[in-house]
């Protein structure tokens, strides 16, 4: 979905103003001209480079931190092998080039921790302003930082001027995102609905306030951060919580660190959205500076090879449990809460293996099932399958004559999702949907319609049972 508002310079997108991500895709729109590759690889490309850049940012703080060159690699390794960071930097994706800004955050409140040089109190509002034109997460570093800024005003360690000026740098970094919000207010002319818009998307309030917290929950988020630390340096995690009490640093820094990773945690943790393991990568970028730090402390009291090539080796036993991963979760029974039904898609394989190099499922069904429906048929995607479709159809040419439609976004040129379109469609063409599982293909189908099995796609036919 991402790469089809690439493909039309969607700056905005259409689930509310909170996914807009304005900042992400302007720089994705600028990768698709680049010489590489096909379109989509393209906008792949952003995610790992800018992961890349994450990677290193990670290395660039531990050093500087903590002054040795081993502690900063294991936390850059950790960083960059942890599953949901891995996962999110071979795919189409926000998190990463977030994950990236916000660790220059961390580098900039590194310098002005130390240096008391107010100018790198403007750099943190500047890049802080770009990270929320990026993705909303940033918003919470923004609450650690003006609380900072309070502190140091009421301690007169700052003036009125310099938390004046670094807010205003802040707004500056912002603007992608403030102009979408000024352009659909002045559209419009709903300031609260805009707000509410741009806080919370279309429909997402209520998960990102919730305050719920269901066991089935509690075991999920348990798993996927086993999933993304299966290493013995999981001790160096903890051995690096000690060890930030008093740490090679000064107070502000390692509060306002450990303030970001408590309130990370704690977001990502009860938010109760399906996608909710992407939220926990914050705290995975710091949790890995911290490993860092475990590290740093072991090659302090025991500084002995055999240790360190011990902690270098454990760090890249995560690779190894992701390989066999999708078998060991097979032979205990094990399954990802999935749909399932994903055709040419291996769900464990899929969600457990992080890279995905050869994956090439999405593309293959969009070419046979548009191949396999007649002239002018018509096709009701759900929200998995509609995003290949519209890309084999306009960014690779194939069969211009289906229609396909979903209740987000369809050919062009095709009516609105709903039933009365749906009644002419069945009308006078051969309607498809692409999956029989109740809750992907649409509502108002069900008493009227039957679903018959024709490949990788169900015929829609009238039903033939009695009304009612």
């Amino acid at each position: 979905m991402i790469q089809y508002r690439v493909w039309h310079h969607d700056i905005e997108g259409f689930l509310g103003l909170a996914l807009a991500h304005p900042l992400y895709y302007v720089i994705a729109i600028g990768a698709k001209a680049l010489p590489i590759g096909t379109f989509a690889h393209r906008v792949n490309l952003v995610s790992a480079v800018a992961g890349a850049v994450a990677v290193a940012n990670v290395y660039l703080l531990a050093r500087v931190w903590l002054g040795r060159h081993f502690p900063a690699v294991i936390a850059a390794l950790t960083l960059a092998i942890s599953h949901t960071f891995w996962r999110h930097a071979s795919i189409a994706e926000t998190y990463t080039l977030w994950t990236a800004l916000f660790l220059v955050e961390l580098i900039m409140l590194l310098q002005y921790s130390r240096t008391r040089r107010v100018g790198y109190l403007y750099l943190l509002g500047l890049v802080n302003g770009l990270a929320i034109a990026v993705h909303l997460l940033a918003v919470i570093a923004t609450f650690c930082y003006a609380t900072l800024v309070v502190i140091l005003l009421a301690k007169k360690a700052i003036r009125w001027k310099h938390a004046a000026l670094a807010a205003l740098l802040c707004l500056v970094g912002a603007l992608p995102y403030e102009f979408l919000i000024v352009k659909q207010i002045f559209h419009s002319g709903e300031v609260l609905a805009t707000l509410a818009s741009a806080a919370f998307g279309d429909r997402w309030q209520g998960a990102v306030l919730n305050t719920d917290l269901p066991w089935h929950i509690v075991k999920e988020n348990v798993s996927l951060l086993a999933l993304n630390f299966p290493t013995p340096n999981l001790l160096l995690f903890f051995a690096g919580l000690i060890a930030l009490r008093k740490g090679p640093s000064t107070a502000l820094f390692r509060c306002v660190v450990t303030l970001l990773m408590v309130l990370f945690f704690i977001f990502a943790f009860r938010y109760a959205v399906a996608d909710r393991y992407a939220f926990f990568i914050p705290f995975y970028a710091i949790g890995s500076l911290l490993v860092g730090l475990g590290a740093h402390t072991v090659q302090e009291r025991a500084p002995h090879k055999a240790a360190l090539l011990l902690i270098s080796g454990f760090s890249l036993l995560p690779i190894a449990v992701y390989a066999v991963a999708p078998d060991l979760a097979r032979r205990a029974n094990l399954a990802p809460a999935t749909r399932g039904d994903v055709p040419y898609r291996d769900d464990m394989v899929y969600f457990l293996q992080p890279w995905k190099t050869g994956y090439t499922g999405a593309e293959r069904f969009a070419r046979e099932a548009l191949e396999a429906v007649p002239v002018d048929a018509v096709i009701y995607a759900d929200t998995t399958t509609v995003a290949p479709l519209l890309h084999a159809q306009e960014v690779q040419g194939q069969r211009p004559d289906v229609w396909i439609i979903t209740g987000l976004v369809r050919s062009a040129g095709a009516p609105p999702y709903g039933e009365e379109a749906f009644a002419h469609f069945i009308a006078n063409h051969l309607v498809y949907v692409t999956s029989k599982r109740p809750g992907y293909y649409p509502t108002f189908l069900l008493e009227k319609y039957d679903l018959i099995e024709s490949g990788l796609l169900w015929r829609v036919v009238k039903s033939s049972a009695p009304a009612g």
